[in-house]
C-alpha cells in the first residue's frame, strides 16, 4: 500500500511538472511568435476612432501572416489585426496570438507613426518606410484600404482580372504589388475575406496574407 501511495504521488507530481512545463512552453511560443520581437510587453489599445460630422468608419478586424527576409534569413510573423479608417486616416492595432496589443501604425496625408511597447513613437513621412526600419517588412496601409474595396488605389496605374463567370476581382497588381483574391463572405454587397499579397522589392520576398473575420 506504500509503494502504492509513493507511485501515485510521484505520477501525480510528474502530471503538474507536465503540465506547468506544457504551460509554460505554449506562453514562451507565443510570446516568441508575436507580432514583434518585443518580448511579451504590449501597449494600451487605442482608443476609437471618431469621425467628423457626416464622415464613416471603415472597421477590419481579422488575421494576418507575414513572410519575410531580413538580414538574409527567412522569418514569418503572425498575429491579429483591428483597422479603423476614416477617411484619409488609418489607425492599426497589431496584436499577438494572446490578445496583447503589440504595435499601433497611424498614417495621414501628413504623417506616419509605430508605437511599440517600452519604445518612444517612431514617425516619418511615409508609413511603409518607418515599418520597414522598425520591424524588417511594412504593410502597405495606403493601398490596403482600396485593394479590400477590389479596386486600384489613385494615383498609379492597376490592372484587375476577373473571373469570367462571377466578374468577382481574382488578381491586382499596382505598385510591385500582386493581390490575389482567395474567398470572399457570402451574401451582398461583395466583400472580401481573404486576400494575398505578395512583393519582391530589391531581392527581398515578402507574403502577406489577410483573414477577415468581420
Amino acid at each position: 500500500m506504500q509503494k502504492m501511495s509513493t507511485f501515485s504521488f510521484r505520477a501525480a507530481s510528474l502530471s503538474f511538472v507536465v503540465s506547468r512545463s506544457l504551460r509554460t512552453m505554449t506562453l514562451a511560443l507565443a510570446c516568441a511568435s508575436a507580432v514583434l520581437a518585443t518580448g511579451c510587453a504590449s501597449l494600451a489599445p487605442p482608443t476609437p476612432v471618431t469621425p467628423p460630422d457626416g464622415a464613416s468608419v471603415e472597421h477590419y478586424r481579422g488575421r494576418f501572416a507575414v513572410r519575410y527576409e531580413q538580414n538574409g534569413e527567412a522569418r514569418n510573423t503572425y498575429g491579429n489585426f483591428d483597422w479603423q479608417q476614416s477617411g484619409e486616416n488609418a489607425t492599426v492595432q497589431l496584436l499577438d496570438p494572446l490578445g496583447q496589443t503589440q504595435a499601433i501604425v497611424r498614417e495621414s496625408p501628413r504623417t506616419a507613426s509605430l508605437e511599440l511597447p517600452g519604445k518612444a513613437p517612431l514617425t516619418g513621412p511615409r508609413l511603409e518606410d518607418v515599418m520597414h526600419d522598425a520591424l524588417g517588412f511594412a504593410l502597405p496601409v495606403g493601398g490596403l484600404r482600396y485593394w479590400l474595396r477590389m479596386q486600384g488605389a489613385p494615383g498609379s496605374h492597376a490592372s484587375i482580372e476577373r473571373d469570367p463567370q462571377t466578374q468577382r476581382p481574382t488578381h491586382l497588381k499596382q505598385d510591385g504589388w500582386t493581390i490575389d483574391y482567395q474567398a470572399y463572405f457570402d451574401g451582398s454587397p461583395l466583400r472580401v475575406k481573404r486576400i494575398d499579397l505578395s512583393r519582391d522589392l530589391d531581392g527581398s520576398p515578402l507574403a502577406v496574407r489577410l483573414v477577415i473575420d468581420e
